[in-house]
């Protein structure tokens, strides 16, 4: 998966979670996990990186899967056309 990070730059994003694409004019929201997500990948981080960095930042329970989180949205992203 390609990630654009200038094509990521370019999305407004509120501390809400309000996505605003402005390329497209689409607008979506994302819950508290997705838009620390979307900030590393502004930032630059690799998507090998972000299950760690989640696992770091919140409470994961036994069941859980991090890594699985981060594929999910980043197929989201994909499907919005933010990465490829």
């Amino acid at each position: 998966m390609d990630i654009e990070v200038p094509r990521l730059r370019e999305l407004a994003v509120s501390d809400s979670g309000f996505v605003f694409d402005p390329m497209t004019g689409h607008t979506f929201t994302v819950n508290p996990s997705g838009l620390l997500l979307l900030r590393w990948l502004k930032d630059g981080a690799e998507a090998g990186e972000l299950s760690a960095r989640l696992a770091e930042e919140f409470v994961i329970e036994p069941d859980e899967d991090p890594s699985r989180d981060v594929q999910d949205f980043m197929m989201q992203l994909r499907e919005c056309g933010v990465v490829k």
